[in-house]
Order: structure tokens, then C-alpha cells, then sequence
């Protein structure tokens, strides 16, 4: 019987502490270099080596500031503050490898989809079809007021906003320039035949885009879609939309319960189970031995910020925990912030609520998601069990120390991971698409709600339609003077 391959995505972000506070600290950290060029092109390098499938890159668009009403202990740890923009060093890595793919986080809460759909087209053509689109409505009410909201949009009407901004995104990439409409003939002079390219016309609640799309079609069309969000809401969005689905699970039985019920909710939309690819947040601490893991996991710890891991559970729960006395439970709250986080929480950690002092002493490193040390049969073990036991596909492995957390993956457990049959050895060749979902094109499934504009208005009103012949047509510009 084959085994299930590990779909291997490294978890970061274009800021100094992504998922562990302090640790930007250590001597062998460079997460402070996250504003140089070479950080991003030799960690994609690095990646490459290790046949990882994806950096998926997070993003915020706002601070946190929610604990002691202040921002103050999320800027001074930097944690996801300062946060540079995401899209702005995938071309660059894209340059120095071959293969991997990138995965890039946009909030549709904030971006026009006519403005985005453009962004992320070039970033594919760029590429050569090696992005994806990691689809997130937004939960820092900070980020609202500072777009000029008066507050964040209920995180219900988020995932309704979002339904409609997809439904734009797909007409422009798959509907708005039919195939063929790209000529690149020089001998004729056409380009682009006006006649194949559609205005779409969509004119709904939330958004109005009466134009066509600016860019000629990218290898993929639309990107892999991306979604992380674990809500009702957010599990009812990805069995639509998902191509790969980002969730947080504390344990392998948790794990089994949530994959099951997304895969559950993928078929009942009309797509087949195994058309999401699911991934867990996981922090690997490894080195050749258990024990030297270990050691190097105290290590690490020494260097940690409690402060700075309640400035961003602070941001991620809505609750300011400094209100609270470190050994009183914490409980769950009904706001716009992750709700899934919250419920891990307040639903019972190894049979108890969590604490202030369990968040500080549990989560400093991992942020939101647990910590696995070990050495490789340790590690491999544990991967192996949450992908035949826990139903996902891989994981988004954060970093403790970047980019030694990554190095050690790739030189302890990916050696380890190839002697089981567990991990790739080389590409598949093709676009993004082809490598993770194993689609026999660069397209969406015909199942996917993408298809669904394919051609969608070919034989209707066009560009051609608002042109006339020019009386010019067929006049030459003379020669200059010799």
C-alpha cells in the first residue's frame, strides 16, 4: 500500500516575531533581517533544497493592541509589528528557484477585488504559475479604524462579503479574456483580439466591477485558493472555495474531528473529499537525539516573551489578559476576533481550561499551534500518526529560530521522511496547482466554483462591440527623410 506523501509548507511572515515571542533574540535567529532581500531569496533557496511544497506567507494589516489597551509590548518584541507587505519578495524568490510554490495572504475585508485580482495575476505570470491566494477576512479591529471604519466588520458578514469578492475574482480571471484572445502576432499588429476579451458587469451588494480584467490570462488563471479559518462560517466558505485549507488543532483527535467534518462539508458541495489538501500549524523543535532536541527547546525558551505572547494572543482572542489573574480560567467570549482560537481555549486543554500561565508557559514558543521536540524518529513518528490518524494532508511548520528551526527540519526529519515513503524527492513538473492537487492542468477542478466561469461570456457583449473600424487603418506612417 502506498503511503500518503507529507505536504511540508514553511509557516512565515514579513515581520520579526511571526508565532514565537522573544526568540528573534537568540544569537543564531535573523528573523530581524526580514526587511533584506537576501533573507527571503536564500530561505527559498534553502526550502528548494529541501523539497518543501510551499512558503505560506502570513499577514496582518494592523497591530495588536489589544493587551493593556496598548501596542506598546507588541512593538517592543515586534510582534507582526513592523509587518512589510507580503507580496513584495515573492518575485525575487521566485527568481532564484524552480519549483516551490508561494503561498501569499490578502485580506478581502480591505482589498478591491478588481485592484487584487491584478496584483495576484502578475505575481502568477511572474512566477510561472507557482502562487497561491490564502483568503482571510481580518479580525484586528485596529486594522479597520485605520482604513477608516468605525469598527471591524462582524466576522459573520466578513465571510458574506467574502462569497461575493470571490464570485468577482473568478469572473475576471476565468470569465473576462476567453483563450485565444492574446494574439502576439507582429505581423498583423494584433495583440490582443477585443472581440475575446468581456466586460463583467458585476454589480451585487457588497461590490461593483463593470470592466474587464487588466491582465491577459497567468498560467493558472486563478491562483490555488488558500483559506485558513476554522469557524462554521470559515469550514462552510473552504468546502466551496479551498483549495488548501490552514487549521488549528491542538491534538490528533481534535485533528480528526475537524478534518472529517471539512471533508464531509467538500462533498457535500458537489467536489470530492480529497480536494482540499488540509494543513496544521506545528512547531518543530529537532537535532540528532531526543535529548539534544531537548536542550536546544530550553534553550530557546530562555530566550522567550511572555509579554510579548499576550500581546498576541491578545490580538488573536480579543481578550486583554492582563485583566486576569494568571491562574484564573480563562473563558470564552462571543467577538469578531479567531474564534477557533478562543475555543481551543476555553473547550478544555488535556481536560482542563487554559490558564494565562498555560498560554505563557505552553504557547511562548508555537504561538498558535502546539510544539513537537524530538529527534527524527521522534519527530517522524509523531507526522506520520497526524496524517494516518488526524486526517490532514502536511503541515505549516513555524519556526522557533529562522531559518535554523527550517535548516534542522530539512537535515534531521526530511531524511527520515524519505526512508518512509513520506516525503518527495524531486518536483512534479508544472504549475503550482499540478504539484500540491495533482490536476491534470494548471486549471481549477471542474468542480471548483472557478469553473463555473470558464467561458462563461464568450458569445457576449465584448470590447469589440464599443469600437469602430478606424479610418486609419490601413494608412503607414512614411519613412523619415534620409
Amino acid at each position: 500500500m502506498t503511503k500518503k506523501r507529507i505536504i511540508l509548507n514553511a509557516f512565515d511572515m514579513t515581520c520579526v516575531s511571526h508565532q514565537a515571542a522573544g526568540t528573534w533574540r537568540h544569537p543564531e535567529s535573523q528573523a530581524s533581517r526580514y526587511n533584506d532581500i537576501e533573507y527571503w531569496t536564500n530561505m527559498a533557496i534553502e526550502l528548494e533544497r529541501g523539497h518543501f511544497d510551499t512558503l505560506f506567507i502570513a499577514d496582518v494589516v494592523g497591530v495588536y493592541d489589544v493587551y493593556r489597551n496598548s501596542a506598546g509590548a507588541a512593538l517592543k518584541d515586534a510582534d507582526q509589528v513592523p509587518v512589510n507587505d507580503p507580496f513584495g519578495a515573492i518575485s525575487a524568490m521566485a527568481a532564484v528557484t524552480n519549483h516551490v510554490g508561494f503561498g501569499v495572504t490578502a485580506a478581502v475585508t480591505f482589498e478591491q477585488p478588481y485592484v487584487l485580482a491584478r496584483r495576484l495575476s502578475t505575481l502568477d505570470h511572474l512566477t510561472k504559475g507557482r502562487v497561491a491566494w490564502n483568503v482571510v477576512s481580518s479580525y484586528l479591529n485596529s486594522a479597520a479604524l485605520n482604513i477608516g471604519m468605525e469598527k471591524q466588520i462582524g466576522h459573520d458578514e466578513r465571510y458574506d462579503m467574502a462569497e461575493e469578492y470571490m464570485q468577482v475574482m473568478y469572473k475576471l480571471w476565468e470569465g473576462s479574456w476567453e483563450e485565444g484572445a492574446v494574439h502576439r502576432d507582429k505581423e498583423s499588429g494584433v495583440f490582443t483580439d477585443p472581440a475575446k476579451v468581456h466586460p463583467i458587469r458585476h454589480d451585487g451588494k457588497y461590490y461593483k466591477v463593470p470592466g474587464f480584467h487588466l491582465c491577459e490570462p497567468s498560467p493558472q488563471r486563478t491562483p490555488v485558493i488558500f483559506q485558513a479559518g476554522a469557524s462554521p462560517k470559515g469550514q462552510a466558505f473552504a468546502s466551496r472555495h479551498a483549495e488548501g485549507m490552514f487549521i488549528l488543532t491542538t491534538s490528533i483527535e481534535q485533528s480528526k474531528a475537524v478534518t472529517t467534518k471539512i471533508r464531509d462539508q467538500v462533498e457535500a458541495a458537489g467536489r470530492s473529499r480529497d480536494s482540499v489538501k488540509i494543513f496544521t500549524l506545528l512547531t518543530v523543535i529537532t537535532a540528532a537525539t531526543d535529548e539534544a532536541a531537548e536542550r536546544k527547546y530550553q534553550e530557546y525558551l530562555s530566550y522567550a516573551s511572555p509579554e510579548g505572547m499576550l500581546a498576541l494572543y491578545g490580538g488573536w482572542t480579543g481578550i486583554d489578559f492582563s485583566t486576569y489573574d494568571p491562574n484564573q480560567p480563562l473563558e470564552a467570549l462571543e467577538n469578531d476576533s479567531l474564534r477557533t482560537t478562543l475555543e481551543s481555549l476555553t473547550s478544555g486543554h488535556d481536560g482542563k481550561t487554559w490558564t494565562v500561565k498555560d498560554v505563557i508557559r505552553e504557547r511562548c514558543i508555537g504561538g498558535l499551534g502546539p510544539v513537537l521536540v524530538g529527534g527524527p524518529q521522534k519527530v517522524a513518528d509523531v507526522l506520520e500518526e497526524w496524517v494516518d490518524e488526524g486526517g490532514i494532508d502536511g503541515f505549516n511548520l513555524a519556526y522557533a529560530v529562522t531559518p535554523g528551526s527550517t535548516s534542522d527540519f530539512i537535515n534531521y526529519i526530511v531524511p527520515e521522511l524519505v526512508k518512509r515513503g513520506r516525503a518527495q524527492t524531486e518536483y512534479k513538473e508544472g504549475t503550482f496547482r499540478e504539484k500540491l492537487i495533482g490536476t491534470e492542468t494548471p486549471y481549477t477542478e471542474d468542480t471548483h466554483p472557478a469553473a463555473e466561469q470558464r467561458g462563461a461570456y464568450a458569445g457576449k457583449e465584448s470590447v469589440q462591440d464599443k469600437t469602430t473600424e478606424s479610418n486609419f487603418a490601413e494608412e503607414k506612417i512614411p519613412q523619415a527623410a534620409q
